[in-house]
């Protein structure tokens, strides 16, 4: 028996590499500049195989792209004497300032729930929130709200069947990244699954940075915050003069 368990555990780290992804990326870098309205990511890829496509269940893909995370403080607001205000906050522990996840088809067929819980693909499993206090009602909702709030602004897409995948080998997709982005390094996975089972993933990252005059400005607004001060306080007074003069030209 003791050679059957060897020979399993020989074998294992090749069952499981029966099906390999093999990636590509229209660009792994994005520059925000002053001009910057947004991008467009291409993924595409392959799947590498040591012997025939298995019969049975197809294959299905996932892809995810996460943004860097940061805690987030939730507040919700109440109407006391006709006016809004706080009246209980949530601390959300972790939450990605972008994620999108594209599948090849819906996601409850491709993911089982215990593999979207141990790998985290769903944008409510990217989301860490440990606890609310014991006074807050329905704490769910605050989590709910961000989710809300960041699909209004395209920063948590969920794009079911948005991968086209050519006979279980090839597949693409293409995901929009909207102008208001976090820089940083956008961790990309990409999962193939069968029956709900993940079987094989891969990881790479897009570097998302500012450039150029946007890239000084942000340096020096964090390290001489003074120079940053005096520099903005002289473009409002030089746009102010100008636009005086302009005005004075036009009257005469």
């Amino acid at each position: 028996m003791r050679w059957l368990a060897f020979l399993f555990l020989t074998l294992l780290p090749v069952i499981a590499a029966a099906e390999e992804v093999v990636l590509g990326l229209s660009k792994d870098k994005v520059a925000i500049t002053t001009s910057f309205d947004g991008s467009e990511i291409l993924i595409f890829g392959a799947v590498k195989r040591e012997s025939p496509i298995p019969e049975g269940s197809p294959l299905e893909v996932v892809i995810t792209i996460t943004g860097p995370s940061q805690p987030v403080t939730v507040r919700r607001k109440s109407k006391w004497f006709g006016i809004w205000v706080n009246t209980a906050s949530v601390d959300v522990d972790r939450a990605p300032s972008f994620y999108a996840v594209a599948t090849t088809a819906p996601l409850s067929d491709v993911l089982s729930e215990t593999e979207d819980l141990r790998h985290k693909v769903t944008i409510d499993r990217a989301i860490r929130s440990v606890g609310a206090p014991d006074n807050i009602e329905n704490a769910a909702s605050f989590t709910d709200a961000v989710i809300r709030i960041r699909r209004n602004a395209d920063l948590y897409q969920t794009l079911e069947s948005g991968i086209a995948l050519d006979q279980q080998t090839l597949f693409r997709t293409a995901i929009k990244l909207p102008a208001n982005l976090t820089e940083g390094d956008y961790a990309t996975r990409i999962f193939l699954t069968r029956d709900g089972q993940v079987v094989s993933s891969y990881e790479t990252s897009i570097a998302v940075q500012k450039v150029g005059l946007e890239r000084w400005l942000f340096a020096l607004s964090r390290e001489q915050p003074f120079w940053y001060g005096l520099l903005s306080l002289a473009i409002a007074i030089a746009a102010g003069w100008g636009a005086s003069a302009a005005f004075r030209l036009l009257r005469n």
